[in-house]
């Protein structure tokens, strides 16, 4: 008897957001690391693990610190993880910008050479963090809304439009 069921196919980046989520962990991924490479990260030497004196810049232009590189990193491997699921990679899409565009708020409203700037931000990577929110919601809701895998019990798999 075949019954179909409403599932995750459990396929590595099957679907469209499936396969955005993969992209911007990888994205993620080489960001963070890049973030301890001298060459990609000018001023190196200055890099802290937090606070705005870290003035340590990926490609000169965005500042970090290696709490920074470490939330690229782990923020990269949960885009990769997340891939193998439609669910778990619109959640991540759509939470992960939510987060960044928290931070975006936040590096606008806290001046760049104060103590609670933390992370730490500037004015390239506030918009920047505006820019990734606004894409990673986007995609997480226009590709995740008609891209459901639905599996039959007997194997053959389609996709939900």
């Amino acid at each position: 008897m075949s019954t179909a069921r409403h599932a995750d196919s459990g396929r590595f980046a099957e679907t469209p957001v499936q396969k955005a989520a993969l992209v911007y962990g990888i994205v993620f991924l080489i960001v963070g690391i890049g973030g301890f490479i001298p060459g990609l990260t000018t001023g190196i030497d200055t890099l802290r693990f937090a606070g705005h004196g870290s003035e340590a810049m990926l490609l000169g232009v965005f500042q970090v610190s290696i709490l920074h590189n470490l939330v690229h990193v782990l923020y990269g491997a949960a885009g990769i993880a997340v891939a193998r699921t439609w669910g778990a990679s619109k959640q991540y899409l759509i939470w992960g910008g939510a987060v960044y565009a928290v931070l975006w708020l936040y590096g606008l409203l806290v001046p760049h050479d104060h103590g609670a700037n933390f992370v730490p931000l500037n004015t390239a990577d506030n918009w920047l963090h505006f820019a990734l929110a606004v894409a990673m919601i986007g995609l997480g809701i226009l590709l995740g809304r008609t891209q459901r895998p639905h599996r039959r019990g007997n194997g053959d798999e389609h996709l939900a439009v």
